[in-house]
Order: structure tokens, then sequence, then C-alpha cells
């Protein structure tokens, strides 16, 4: 192969790539004309040209968004099939382009026409002679790589240059963030990303087969076969930390794809943000299925500080609302559902009740309404019945659980006292002195929190949210929390107050449910996870993504239960990833080998990829300071060794300590910075940074050139899952793995 052919080749090629670019300028302009038409019929005044324009500037800012999202190597893919059938080639991209006489200039890579780019293979070309990847840097056509597919039908002798496309990607150095692999999806993974869009597409697969990225597609894939029915529902991306979501951002915006949403665990619940892990223990309990129940019982108790009984006196009757009375009536009301959904019943309810003890003559010749009117105008009867049953959030309810005799009464059976103490002690003792007068702040919610505070969410119901007029009024409390007429019956709607109504909240637990929902790591996500999750996807298709080997959760029977009963009546299709793209095979059977000895029930694929360097292991003393100088060394080498990224995976005691260290080496004072902002593991490194310092944990779903383990052994006995975590921990990196035992 000459240079003079491969020069050729590059400058023919960058022609094409030079009109492409031209187009996609003129296509950009086009929508900007049409966003700045949309404005200027909104100036028209009438209903329909706000309407119309309303319409215009939201799909303009759509297609530009698209466009501009498309310019990060936007052609990538050539075909060039047997000349008897098309002489002309076919070019393939992130997003599909048209010329000026409305013909297809370039195949989006999601349409049915670009399949074959993908399928074709030697043993079955389906046509293809000739494969081609194009490799930019902006909108350089930087290098050119072929696979002859049909060598017979070759007919016009067309040049094979490179070393194979997957090959030179798979070469290539990692940086802080996940890219497409839009131009080397191979035929497994193009079959996963291509499944049917009803019910469940399940991928599965050991480390380094591409579930992430495959699955990440697929969601591309989804938006662009049915746009109107995913854009519409949206689709919901959910991942173990918001570290792995930065580092997928990229991708679907990539792909030209931005209608999607990305919510690590912590972050599935609106308007919920947690990035805190408990400790092990701690998060064993709280993901437990049997923490469902636990939330039933908090939700239907009554709230903490309000009056246990209620007395007056009308016409010649003294009337009393002791404590049984009132307990009686609050279940009354619960059997009817969700308990904020109870408010409009509260005081139909207590007058009932209070009208029944009128025995006197002057009371029964009074009359009923005389009655309802007389204690509706009663100060101290409206301040009871807004404090017996006020509005309760999620979040409020879960405080009541720090009242250590309130967790004994609706844990009794369901937590044992030492599971009682360490939740205790994970959400803070009731009345400590780190709020205002004394009282308890609020808590620091852990990420398995999430799902707990979303279980009483449904089990409450939402909170009404009151007017500026009603937000003084204590009846407004009490007598309109939804729609009257929609939850009252006819006996109730005859005693309410008329007048009053709430404003409807701008969020409610019906508006949690998605089109689509994409979980990554699945093996990872707890009982109480799933059934957060599956709450957002009762009518949605999904796509599920994990490896039973690499799971964190110590009873996976437990959350098999719990991930089928989300899933419940959908057809399920599974797609299984067989060859390792990510590790050297050297680390890989570094890493499998580890998997055998510990008895770890892994699918081990088959890496493709052999670099010559072996796995580096390091003993070193007990003493600190010689702990520091052996993984100092292991950092320095191994960042000079490789061009990308150097993670740092240390056991979750010794994080702090180790990004001290990392903050006194000269050598590598620039790339601490990263280390340095990664020891919050909810912070994303950014810049050029390349060196990180992460717990196990952490790396779920990251990749490194280089990685070096701190105190395997430590890892280890972190956790009842700490040795599927040390195997996670050993296949993360590419081209280096060092442990410093």
């Amino acid at each position: 192969m000459t240079d003079e052919l491969v020069e050729r080749e590059l400058a023919h090629e960058q022609g094409f790539v030079d009109r492409v670019h031209a187009r996609l300028e003129d296509a950009g302009k086009a929508a900007q004309q049409l966003a700045r038409e949309g404005h200027d019929r909104g100036r028209l005044g009438h209903e329909g040209g706000l309407v119309e324009r309303d319409a215009m500037v939201f799909q303009a800012a759509k297609r530009m968004a698209q466009l501009d999202a498309a310019h990060e190597g936007l052609v990538f893919g050539r075909l060039d099939l047997r000349p008897d059938l098309d002489p002309e080639p076919r070019y393939v991209g992130r997003i599909g382009l048209r010329d000026e006489n409305h013909d297809s200039m370039l195949i989006d890579w999601r349409a049915p026409a670009a399949a074959v780019f993908y399928q074709a293979t030697a043993a079955e070309p389906q046509n293809v002679v000739r494969r081609r990847v194009l490799r930019s840097a902006g909108t350089t056509v930087t290098s050119l790589e072929d696979e002859l597919l049909d060598a017979e039908g070759n007919t016009d002798d067309l040049p094979i240059l490179g070393e194979g496309a997957l090959m030179a990607q798979l070469s290539r150095a990692r940086d802080r963030t996940m890219h497409s692999i839009v131009a080397t999806i191979q035929a497994e993974q193009d079959k996963a990303i291509r499944a049917p869009s009803k019910g469940v597409t399940m991928i599965s697969g050991g480390p380094g087969v591409g579930k992430t990225v495959v699955a990440l597609h697929r969601a591309a894939y989804l938006l662009y076969t049915d746009r109107r029915r995913y854009e519409k529902g949206g689709v919901l991306i959910v991942g173990p930390s918001g570290v792995f979501m930065r580092y997928i951002e990229r991708v679907l915006p990539s792909l030209g794809e931005t209608a999607v949403a990305l919510r690590s665990l912590g972050e599935v619940v609106d308007g919920v943000r947690a990035t805190r892990h408990d400790e092990p223990a701690v998060a064993d309990i709280k993901g437990s299925a049997r923490m469902a129940e636990l939330m039933r019982r908090a939700a239907r108790q009554q709230a903490p500080g309000s009056p246990r009984e209620f007395r007056t006196f009308w016409y010649d009757n003294s009337i009393t609302l002791d404590r049984g009375q009132l307990g009686r009536l609050r279940r009354q009301l619960m059997s009817h559902g969700r308990r904020n959904r109870q408010l409009p019943r509260i005081v139909p309810t207590l007058l009932d009740a209070m009208w029944r003890q009128v025995r006197s003559e002057r009371g029964r010749d009074r009359g009923r309404e005389s009655f309802d009117d007389d204690m509706l105008g009663n100060d101290d009867f409206l301040d009871f019945a807004a404090s017996w049953w006020p509005p309760v959030t999620a979040t409020d309810v879960l405080g009541w659980l720090r009242d250590p005799e309130l967790l004994a009464r609706v844990g009794d059976g369901i937590v044992t006292p030492e599971e009682q103490r360490l939740l205790l002690k994970s959400w803070g003792s009731a009345g400590g002195p780190d709020g205002p007068d004394g009282e308890a702040g609020p808590i620091d919610l852990s990420v398995a929190d999430v799902a707990l505070l979303d279980e009483l969410r449904y089990a409450v119901g939402d909170v009404p949210v009151r007017t500026d007029d009603e937000r003084d009024d204590p009846l407004a409390l009490i007598d309109g929390a939804v729609d009257i007429a929609e939850l009252m019956t006819a006996a109730d709607r005859e005693y309410a107050p008329s007048g009053r109504a709430w404003t409807p909240p701008t969020h409610s637990i019906d508006d949690d449910g998605f089109a689509h929902v994409l979980i990554d790591e699945a093996q990872d996500l707890t009982p109480m996870q799933w059934r957060m999750v599956g709450r957002r996807g009762r009518t949605a298709s999904w796509t599920i993504v994990g490896d039973p080997a690499q799971s964190s959760w110590p009873v996976p029977a437990e959350a098999r239960e719990a991930r089928d009963e989300a899933l419940a009546g959908k057809q399920v299709h599974d797609f299984h990833l067989s060859t390792n793209y990510r590790n050297s095979s050297e680390i890989y059977d570094f890493a499998a080998a580890y998997a055998e000895r510990v008895g770890l029930d892994a699918d081990l694929p088959t890496a493709v990829r052999s670099t010559g360097v072996e796995p580096l292991v390091i003993e070193a003393a007990d003493r600190s300071g010689d702990l520091e100088s052996a993984v100092r060394e292991a950092v320095v080498e191994a960042a000079g060794q490789v061009d990308g990224t150097v993670g740092i995976v240390v056991p979750v005691a010794r994080r702090s300590e180790v990004n001290s260290w990392l903050a006194s080496w000269p050598e590598l004072a620039d790339d601490a910075r990263g280390a340095r902002a990664a020891v919050d593991s909810s912070v994303a490194p950014s810049g050029d940074d390349r060196v990180v310092v992460l717990t196990g944990l952490d790396t779920k779903g990251l990749e490194f050139d280089a990685i070096v383990v701190v105190r395997p052994q430590e890892i280890e006995e972190e956790s009842l899952t700490g040795r599927a975590t040390l195997y996670v921990v050993l296949t993360r990196a590419t081209q280096l793995l060092t442990t410093v035992s």
C-alpha cells in the first residue's frame, strides 16, 4: 500500500465529507430561519398564531440541537455494493441527510438501509464488497479502515486500507467520557440494538463486552423508529452513580438524541438527589424487600405530636372524640386509600362521629345542618381537624422513623433490634442538636434512602398544593386536598364547605411513568430499587443490562423476584454478548483466574486483543509510608506508559488517605487534580485530568487505560459481595493493571 494511494483515498472521502458539512450548514440555517419565522408569527397577537409559533420554534430547536450534536464524526461509514446491484457507494452517518434534490445523501445509522453496515460478514457479505470506516478529527478525515467482505465481487479492484476498524478503535486511549461505537458495532451487538421495541430486552454478558454502549445505542434506535411515542412518553436511563451518568452523558447527544432523562439511582425520584452511600450492613437492610411493609406501616401511623382527643360542648351535649374512637376513625379513613387522598373526608368523618353523640332534645331540634355550621365556625374544632390529620410528605414520614419507639413499633417482626439501631444511626436520632431550637435537622439522604422515600410517596399520596389565599386558613388544610368532585361521596359533598379547592401539584405520582426504561448495572439493584424503578415503567418497554457475577447485592434471588414483579406480563427478549472488547487478554485472563479461584459463577467472555503486557502484582509492607511509596511508584509508571486515564481504586476507608498522597506528589501535580475532585464520588473530574481515585463500587461501568488497585484484600473484605466488587475492579483496565497488595 503506497502513501500516494492512501492520500488519494483520503482526499476523495474528504471531498464527500466537505459536501455533507456544507449541506448540514444549509440545513442549520434553514432551521434558524424556521425559528425566526415562528417568532414572527407569534407577533400576530392571536391564539392561533401563538400556537403555530410555538410548534415551529419547538421543531426548529429540536432540529438545531440534533444538527449540532451530529458534528462529532458526522460521516463514519461507507458501503460499496456489488457493481451490478448498485454502482454508487452508500454513506452512513450519525443522522440522515438529503441533498438539494431531496435524494438521500447520508443514511442514518438506525435506518433499515444501514443495518447491513453492521450485519454483513465475510461469511455472509449480503452483497457488500467493501465496508469502510472513516475516522475524523472535527471535519477532517484522518484515517480509513477497510474490510473486504466479498473478494469475488471486487471486480472494480477497490483498494483495501488500514488494520481493521474494530482493532483500531480498541487500541485508542480512553478519556473521561464514554464514546459511541456507532462506527464499529459488531453483528451480535447490532441484533440487540435492533430488537423488537415491545416488551423487555435483556442484554447480558461478562465484563468488557459493550453492554452499556449497546444499550445506549438501542435507546437512540428506539427514538429513531418511533419518535412520537418515545419523545412523548420519555426515555429514562438509570445507572449506578453520578460518576457513571456523567461518563455516559455524551453518547446519546453524539448520536443525535437529546430527549432522554439520565438519572443515577439517587436521582430517580423527581426533586431528590442523593450521592452518599451507606455502610454495606445498613444498605443491605434498607434495600431488602421487607422494608416495603415497614414503610407501609409507617405511613399509617398517627402524625407525631398530633392531638389524641377532642372535647366540645353543644346545646346540652358533651361531645368527646377519645383516643380509641380516633384510632377507629383513622383505620376507617385509611381503608379508603392513600393517606393524603383522605383529606377531603376528614371534616365529614369527624362531624359524623360527633353528631352521633348529640342526643339532647335541644340539639336534635336544631338539626344536623346547624350543628355542622357551628362546628365549622369553631376555631378549636378547625385547629383540631387540621392538626389531627395534616397533609404529610414522604420526607415527613421518613423523619418519624428517627423516633426509637415508633421504629420499634412499626418494625416489630420486620427488623431486629440491632437492625433498628443501625437504621437510627444512619438517619440520626430525633431531638438531636443539629436543627434549630434543638430539633433534629433534615435526614442526610443516602442512595438507599431514595427508594424508601419513593415507597412512602406512594403510600401517603401526593401532598396538596395550596393557593396563596389558603396558606393561612386552617380549614383549607382539610376540606379540599384534591378534586373533591372526584374523590368525595355524595354524603361527603353534602357537608363539605363550598368554594375551597386545592391547586393541583405540578408533578404527581401519576406522572412518573415513561415510555421506555433502560437500567444499566441491573444486577446491583436492590429489591426496593426495583420497586422504585418498576413504578416508572408499568406501561413501558424496557432494556435491562447486567452481569450477575458483578452483583453487589447479597441476596440475588430476592432481587430477581422484585425484578420479575416489576416486569410482570411483559415479553422478554434475551441477548448474550460473548466477546470482551475492553481488556487485553492478559488482563482479562488475570481477572478470570481470580473469579474462578474465589468461586464466582462468572460469565467469561473471550478477549480479542493482546498487548503482551502481563498484570503487575506489588507486595508492600504494612507501614503506611511503604504503601504510599509503592502506590506512588505504580501510578507514576502507569501515567508514563499510557496516554489516557489512570484509575486508582481503593477501599472506602482509604479514599481520603490516598487522595492526600496524590496532592503531595509533584510529578503528578496536574493529574492529581482529577483525583482530588473525585474524592467525593458524586463529582466527575473534568478537563484533561487523567488520574482519578475511586472506590470499587464507583468503578461500575467505567473503564481506564490503566488501573492501580490499592489493597485488593481490603476491598474483598468490605462487604458480603466484596469478591464480586474486586472482580469488577480487575476488569476496568484496557492496557495496564497493577495491584498493590
